[in-house]
This record gives C-alpha cells, structure tokens and sequence, in this order.
C-alpha cells in the first residue's frame, strides 16, 4: 500500500516536471497533478491494453512503434478532460508521454527499493 502511495506521488512529480519542461503542456497545481496522475494509471490500465488488442497488425507492422502513438493519444485525451491539465495537441502528447515515462522511471529508480526475490534451489540426490 504504501508503495502505491510513493508511485501516485512520483507520477505526480514527473507530471510537474514535464509541464516545467514543456511549455505546451500545463498542470495548474500539485493536487491538479495528482488527480491527473490517477486518471492516468486508470486509462493505462483499462483503455491502453484494448487500444494495443485493436490495433496489433499496425503495431506488429512498425515493430511496436506505434505503442509510442496510442501513449500520446491516451495522454492527450487525459489533458483534454481535466480541467487544469492541458495538452496543447498529438505532439505536444506524444512527447509529453515520452517524457513523462522517461522522468516517472528515473525518479522510480531512484527512490524506489528494489524487489528481490529469493530463490532457493536445493539438489536432491
């Protein structure tokens, strides 16, 4: 539970960030973030898997490329209905989401502890 709590946060984190870095983009405040970073989760988590099922043979025909191209829509479409959280078109979607995946994981890995699993192995002779 608690490491949800630290992804919702750092997803709120790399959503500021890439409104300081691209100016097409706005995110009006940090509760405007959070709301943004949980609707966000929800439409990676519902909507993207159906959109990568319908449009397989586009994204088997450019080699998974066109996943970057659904990431962009989905944030597009997110910024188009909250309000205080604007995106200024495909584009500027297209590479907020890269953008944004690319700061969400660095701050991940930083302030994240890794997940080990132990694995035992015993020979039996």
């Amino acid at each position: 539970m608690l490491r949800l709590l630290i992804v919702w946060l750092i997803n709120a984190v790399a959503l500021l960030t890439v409104a300081y870095l691209m100016p097409s983009i706005v995110v009006a405040d940090f509760t405007t973030a959070l709301v943004a970073a949980v609707v966000l989760g929800l439409v990676n988590a519902v909507i993207r898997p159906i959109l990568i099922l319908l449009t397989l043979p586009a994204t088997l025909l450019t080699l998974g490329l066109f996943i970057f191209v659904i990431n962009g829509l989905l944030f597009w479409f997110v910024g188009s209905y909250l309000r205080g959280f604007e995106v200024g078109g495909f584009w500027a979607g297209m590479g907020g989401s890269i953008v944004f995946s690319i700061v969400s994981w660095a701050l991940s890995a930083l302030l994240l502890p890794e997940r080990r699993v132990k694995v035992s192995v015993e020979r039996i002779e």
